[in-house]
C-alpha cells in the first residue's frame, strides 16, 4: 500500500504522497496549537503538541523507511528536470534545518514539561525557542515540498 501509486497525481508513491500533505498542514496545526497557548489553555497547548509531534515522528519513520526501500533521492532524481547538484545542496541544506527543528522541538517539549512539573518554566524563554522552532518547522516543511515538486513535477 504504502509503495503503490500515490494519489497527488504524480509517479510519487503513496508513501510520499503522503508525507507531503501532512508536512504541508504541519505550520498550521501548530499554529492552531500556538493559538491554545496564547489563549492560555495550556492543557490543550500541551495535549495538541504531543499529539502533533507524534504525528510527525512517525510520519518521518515511514517516510524514511519509504526512501530506503525504493531507492531514494538518487533513484527519484532521475527523472527530473532539475538540475541534480542544486537538489542536493537544496536537500543538505533542508536536512541540516529539519533535524534541527525536530530536534529542538523534541528538547523544548520535553523541557518545557519537566520545568512545569518542577514549577520552573520559564515562559519568555518558551515562547522565544518556540518561535524560533516554528519558524525552523515551517521553512522545513516548504522546502520538503519544493522538494517533492522538483523530483516529481518539474
Amino acid at each position: 500500500m504504502f509503495f503503490s501509486k500515490g494519489f497527488l497525481g504524480t509517479s510519487a508513491p503513496f508513501y510520499l504522497d503522503l508525507a507531503t500533505i501532512y508536512f504541508a498542514i504541519l505550520p498550521f496545526l501548530l499554529a492552531i496549537s500556538i493559538y491554545f497557548a496564547i489563549k492560555k489553555e495550556y492543557n490543550k497547548h500541551f495535549l495538541s503538541q504531543a499529539i502533533i509531534l507524534g504525528i510527525t515522528l512517525f510520519i518521518v519513520v515511514i517516510f524514511e523507511i519509504g526512501v530506503r526501500i525504493t531507492g531514494g533521492f538518487i533513484e527519484y532524481s532521475k527523472y527530473s528536470n532539475i538540475s541534480f547538484d542544486f537538489m542536493v545542496i537544496f536537500l543538505v541544506i533542508h536536512i541540516l534545518i529539519a533535524i534541527a527543528a525536530v530536534g529542538g522541538w523534541l528538547y523544548l517539549f520535553i523541557s518545557s514539561y519537566k520545568d512545569y512539573v518542577h514549577r520552573k518554566l520559564n515562559p519568555k524563554k518558551h515562547k522565544k525557542m518556540g518561535k524560533a522552532i516554528f519558524l525552523a518547522l515551517t521553512v522545513s516543511s516548504i522546502m520538503g515540498i519544493f522538494i517533492y515538486l522538483f523530483l516529481f513535477v518539474f
